[in-house]
């Protein structure tokens, strides 16, 4: 039998069922082991515990926009092996949101409540990017990866200093972000317009004071 050819409507509708599955209530399944899961939980002060679940579901909103970002551009992608990178990437993603999510529980705190806007805004500007061409979706990947790189470093300098479990998380976090920008441009990534790297900047900032209360 030979493969099915899935056309765009088909596409469509899996990124449907993706998006519910991915910003519904139910725990995130990981593929991988979580790399807090042999750390010893430290003793955290309620401020600090505050604190770190607010960093984190910050994190965690930003993986569900990533989950967003990554399939809309693989609904629209022209070349077979962008979009199977694509999707190989949002898997490793969906690791990191559940990580998040694990976090989040054992500090007794929950993802934001506006996850749906976050990945139907990403899934929106994934596949608008990724109309203009694959090289244009790479490069908006490759900008997102920087700047989520930049904002998980900066994370490291704000977490309390005695939370590893966090820090291992945000760590491999980063790594792998960065391991994803570099793909992208080894594929080919388009550098994108000055104007258009503040406005993903902006939008960045938004999500990150609203995601840590909310």
């Amino acid at each position: 039998m030979e493969d099915r050819q899935f056309t765009p409507i088909d596409r469509l509708l899996a990124g449907i069922d993706y998006a519910l599955r991915t910003v519904n209530s139910s725990p995130t399944r990981a593929g991988r082991p979580n790399p807090a899961a042999d750390i010893e939980e430290s003793g955290l002060t309620p401020e600090e515990k505050a604190h770190s679940a607010g960093l984190m579901r910050v994190n965690h909103a930003g993986e569900i926009a990533a989950q967003g970002l990554y399939q809309g551009h693989a609904a629209v992608a022209r070349d077979p092996c962008i979009e199977e990178q694509m999707t190989r990437a949002a898997e490793e993603e969906l690791d990191h949101l559940a990580w998040c999510e694990q976090r989040l529980a054992e500090l007794g705190s929950g993802p934001s409540v506006l996850r749906p806007i976050w990945y139907g805004g990403a899934f929106a500007m994934g596949a608008a990017s990724g109309v203009l061409g694959d090289k244009w979706s790479l490069g908006f990947i490759e900008e997102t990866e920087r700047q989520v790189s930049a904002h998980l470093t900066g994370h490291l300098d704000r977490l309390p200093e005695n939370d590893h479990k966090s820090r291992a998380i945000v760590t491999q976090m980063r790594d792998e972000e960065e391991e994803h920008g570099a793909n992208a441009s080894k594929a080919g990534a388009a550098i994108l317009p000055g104007p258009l790297r503040i406005l993903m900047h902006i939008v960045a900032r938004l999500m990150t004071s609203t995601s840590y209360r909310t």
